[in-house]
C-alpha cells in the first residue's frame, strides 16, 4: 500500500494495520518452486565461476591464450595428441585444435564475457524501455503518439540484420563486448516499452496514485513513490526472461563473425571456431554448446519461478490447485466427501428426485399423525 493512501486511511482510524512484507511473500512463493532453486543454484554458480575465471585458470596453471603446439598433432591436421581431446592433470578439459589453447580456461573465461553481455544489453534495455514506457503513459496525446510509434518502429526492426550492420561499421579499435551490449540493447527495448506503458496506464487508475495527486505530490513524485514500485514486478520478470534471450543474440553474433573477436574467449566465438571440429574433437564444440544450453535453460526457469512468484493469481491458482489434489490423493476408495456444515438459521438440505416437489420436516409429521 502506498505512502499517501496509508496516509489519508490513519487519518480516519486511531489503530495502525500492519502490512504484510511483499519481499518475504516473494521469497516464500519462490522457495516453494524446486525447478526455480534448482535454477537459481545453477545461475549463481555460473556467476561465481565467471568471477573467479582468473583464479580457476590460475588453479589449473594455464591461462586462455598461451599456444601449446607440442600437445597438436600436425600429421593429422591439428587434432589434440592423447584422448578426450588431451585432457589431463594439466589441462582438465583438453586444449583447443590448431592452436593447443587450454579449452578449461577458455570457457570460464568466456562466461565472463557472454553473461556480461547479456547483463549488460539487459539492463540497457530496461533503463530505455522504463523511460519511454512511464514518459508515453504520462504524456499529453502528442507525445504519448511519437513515443508510441518509435517504439513500433523498433519492435519491427529485425535484431540480428541491423545488429550486423551497425557491428560491421564501427571502427575495431572499440571493445567489442561492450559493442556488442550496446548494440544489442539499443536495438532490442521495444517490447520492454510496451510492457510498461500498458502497466503505468493501469497503474494510474488506481486509488493510491489518486491519493497521492489529491495529497498534492507532483508528477515526479508520483512515479518515484507511486508508479515505479507497482512497475518492478514485470519489469522485473521480464528482464529474466531477456538475459538469456541476450545470450543467444551473443552466441549467434559471434558465431556469424561480428561479435566478440579472437583471442577474447566467448562461447559464441568458440562455437564458430569448433563448427568444423564436431568429428575429430567433438568435445571442443559440446563444452561451449553444453554450457550455452545449461545457462539458456537455467535463467529461463528462473525467469518464470520469479514470474509466478510476483503474480499473486498465479500462486494462488497453484496452491489451490495441489491442496485439492492432496485431499483427493488422502480420500479413500469409494468413501463419501464430507458433509458441509449448515449455517444456523439455513433451510434443510433434501435429497431429491428431479422433478418432485420438495418435502420438509412439517410435512412429514403431519403425514405421519
Amino acid at each position: 500500500m502506498s505512502e499517501a493512501l496509508v496516509a489519508v486511511e490513519a487519518a480516519g482510524t486511531d489503530t495502525a494495520v500492519p502490512v504484510a512484507s511483499g519481499a518475504r511473500q516473494f521469497w516464500r512463493r519462490l522457495r516453494a518452486q524446486r525447478a526455480a532453486l534448482v535454477a537459481a543454484a545453477v545461475v549463481a554458480l555460473l556467476v561465481v565461476v565467471a568471477l573467479a575465471a582468473p583464479l580457476l585458470a590460475a588453479l589449473e596453471g594455464q591461462d586462455p591464450t598461451t599456444y601449446h603446439p607440442s600437445l597438436i598433432d600436425s600429421a593429422r591436421g591439428g587434432v589434440p595428441v592423447g584422448a578426450f581431446g588431451g585432457a589431463g592433470a594439466d589441462h582438465w578439459l583438453g586444449v583447443e585444435p590448431q592452436t593447443g589453447r587450454d579449452l578449461f580456461a577458455r570457457l570460464v573465461y568466456g562466461a565472463r564475457i557472454s553473461l556480461g553481455v547479456a547483463l549488460a544489453a539487459t539492463l540497457v534495455q530496461i533503463v530505455i524501455g522504463v523511460a519511454v514506457g512511464v514518459a508515453s503513459a504520462l504524456g499529453n496525446r502528442w507525445v504519448d503518439q511519437l513515443l508510441s510509434r518509435a517504439t513500433d518502429i523498433i519492435v519491427a526492426m529485425p535484431l540480428m540484420i541491423m545488429s550486423l550492420a551497425l557491428l560491421a561499421i564501427v571502427p575495431a579499435s572499440f571493445p567489442r563486448p561492450a559493442l556488442v551490449a550496446l548494440v544489442i540493447g539499443l536495438i532490442a527495448w521495444g517490447s520492454v516499452a510496451k510492457i510498461v506503458r500498458a502497466q503505468t496506464l493501469t497503474l494510474k487508475g488506481l486509488d493510491h496514485v489518486a491519493a497521492a495527486r489529491l495529497s498534492g505530490w507532483g508528477g515526479w513524485r508520483i512515479t518515484r513513490r507511486e508508479l515505479l514500485p507497482g512497475l518492478a514486478a514485470p519489469v522485473i520478470t521480464y528482464a529474466a526472461l531477456l538475459v538469456p534471450i541476450n545470450i543467444s543474440a551473443e552466441a549467434a553474433l559471434s558465431f556469424l563473425g561480428v561479435g566478440v573477436k579472437p583471442p577474447t574467449p566467448s562461447w559464441g566465438q568458440m562455437l564458430t571456431a569448433a563448427d568444423v571440429w564436431y568429428q575429430a574433437a567433438p568435445q571442443y564444440l559440446m563444452l561451449p554448446a553444453g554450457a550455452l544450453f545449461v545457462t539458456v535453460v537455467a535463467l529461463t526457469v528462473l525467469g518464470d519461478g520469479v514470474r509466478t512468484a510476483l503474480d499473486p493469481r498465479a500462486a494462488s491458482r497453484l496452491r489451490v490447485g495441489t491442496g485439492r489434489r492432496r485431499e483427493a490423493d488422502a480420500e479413500p476408495d469409494g468413501a463419501a466427501p464430507p458433509r458441509r456444515a449448515e449455517t444456523p438459521g439455513a433451510l434443510p438440505r433434501t435429497t431429491e428426485t428431479p422433478g418432485a416437489l420438495p418435502r420438509t420436516a412439517g410435512a412429514d409429521q403431519e403425514g405421519t399423525g
